[in-house]
């Protein structure tokens, strides 16, 4: 996605090296998400897909690099701070309380967005998973796999976020949920809301992805638009198993 003249990405890593203990998991890896955009980031299991992830969110420390929000160097920025500056994270354990009720961990998410605004409300992402509505007096873990993923889903939207991301987005799920998922997020994505898409369904993510990012162990093996990406089966095969 192009950006206009002189505007910095939402979000953007710039050769990122992260560690764990002595494994060095990403390799100079460099992303940037534009508002607006969505971003399939793919690969195979134990690549770094997360670790990137948790390295833009600050829950793990780059040991060099930098990550920048809105072009200013959020590196050492606390998550919380991350989060209220308009990011928003859905983790693939996903992350909900499991003693609170949906309504109660729908209650501690909502607030405003960074511009003041709150475009998403209870009514809207209860509107946007009507099943949640039938579920408000349940339990985080009286939910199946597919509620807890829709709720994780709309207990970040209540944050009013610039940038959903979504880690694993429906992994586990049954078909008929992973395809209301997908129709859910296509619609956050047409909202305004950029997405940065961590999942293994090609056709799902590269009909829905502006733009398409592989890892293989931590570094970056492609970048480029879902048609392109689809116009080179051998390296799809390659790094994707398909």
């Amino acid at each position: 996605m192009a950006l206009p003249s002189g505007a910095a990405p939402l979000l953007a890593g710039c050769n990122l090296h992260t560690y764990y203990g002595s494994s060095h998991i990403l390799r100079g890896v460099s992303l940037a998400i534009s508002a607006g955009e969505a971003v399939g980031l793919m690969g195979r299991n134990g690549m770094g897909k997360t670790t990137l992830i948790r390295t833009l969110m600050g829950l793990v420390a780059p040991r060099s690099g930098q990550v920048l929000i809105d072009g200013q160097d959020a590196t050492g920025m606390p998550t919380f701070r991350r989060a209220q500056a308009g990011l928003a994270y859905v983790p693939e354990e996903r992350g909900i309380f499991a003693s609170l009720s949906v309504a109660e961990n729908l209650a501690i998410a909502e607030r405003a967005g960074i511009d003041g605004s709150s475009k998403w409300t209870r009514e809207r992402v209860l509107e946007l998973f009507p099943r949640l509505s039938q579920r408000l007096s349940h339990r985080g873990d009286q939910l199946s796999g597919g509620e807890q993923q829709m709720l994780a889903i709309a207990r970040a939207l209540l944050a009013n976020p610039r940038l959903l991301i979504l880690d694993e987005a429906t992994e586990g799920l049954a078909p008929i949920i992973r395809e209301e998922i997908w129709s859910t997020i296509a619609q956050i994505r047409n909202a305004g809301v950029a997405t940065l898409i961590v999942d293994k369904t090609v056709d799902a993510i590269t009909s829905l992805a502006d733009r398409i990012v592989i890892l293989v162990k931590g570094e970056v093996v492609f970048e480029g638009s879902p048609a392109s990406l689809k116009a080179d089966p051998a390296l799809m095969h390659r790094h994707l198993g398909v």
